[in-house]
């Protein structure tokens, strides 16, 4: 008996296996569409916008930011230029959706707004006294679905407050970004999208430590027409930025919110 299955085994191994048709791909390929690869940026069904910036789309699953996640921005200190980042979406959203500002770290400017072509109209800022009611005022407004997008600035965030924000934002059709410091980078986080902030001449170092594909060995510099530029020609031997992990930083006040 053992002899015969041997033998068996023996002609299924020798024989040319019958070719893939065109059709069988095609079948085969729908059927693994939804299947998420490691060493794949993730491609899936949820709806995204572009950020605006094609070197950063480049690196973001489906090519943008994603609608109904949390996703979070982890600052070196406030103003650097995450606003700028986030302009060309929030001009289109704006148009005809209202965006939220929540507990930001300094009063938004009207004249700024209608600078970056932003519907101040649509725009909402909200102070609340305590981070408990700004968490609240945050998960009611993504239930609620009637914003287009909502930006939260908080210090700390426990852990069972990111868990809530996270379920609220995938129940919504909302744009939802959460703005920590940078120090939260060695924390925790259902957020499956992490991008922190650096500032760079000319703009703003992009480095993304969590997202649905392979890691992410470099930075990236994305250019901000707003920021200060470099001037001086010695500036362009400079040695390049290199990934370093997230330390805390000192914060300086900055005069707006950019």
């Amino acid at each position: 008996m053992d002899e015969q299955v041997l033998l068996i085994l023996i002609v299924a191994m020798l024989t040319t296996p019958l070719p893939i048709t065109a059709a069988a791909e095609h079948a085969g390929a729908l059927a693994m569409r939804d299947v998420w690869r490691a060493d794949q940026l993730a491609v899936s069904r949820a709806t995204t916008m572009t950020s605006g910036h094609s070197a950063l789309d480049l690196e973001l699953p489906n090519g943008g930011w994603p609608r109904s996640s949390l996703v979070e921005l982890l600052v070196q200190q406030n103003g650097i230029g995450e606003m700028q980042l986030l302009k060309p979406m929030l001009a289109s959203l704006s148009q005809k959706q209202r965006v939220a500002f929540i507990q930001p770290p300094y009063k938004p400017h009207v004249m700024t707004c209608r600078a970056w072509n932003l519907n101040e109209r649509n725009m909402l800022w909200l102070r609340p006294q305590s981070s408990a009611d700004a968490l609240w005022c945050t998960e009611q407004f993504l239930k609620n679905g009637s914003f287009g997008a909502v930006i939260l600035w908080q210090s700390n965030v426990r852990p069972e407050a990111l868990r809530r924000l996270n379920l609220a934002a995938q129940s919504t059709d909302t744009w939802f970004w959460l703005v920590r410091p940078m120090v939260a980078a060695a924390d925790a986080s259902p957020s499956p999208l992490r991008i922190a902030l650096r500032p760079a001449l000319g703009g703003i170092t992009v480095d993304i430590i969590k997202r649905r594909g392979p890691h992410c060995e470099s930075p990236i510099f994305i250019p901000l027409a707003d920021m200060p530029a470099r001037q001086l020609d010695s500036d362009k031997n400079e040695a390049p930025i290199h990934r370093v992990h997230p330390t805390t930083t000192a914060r300086v006040a900055a005069p707006a919110l950019v």
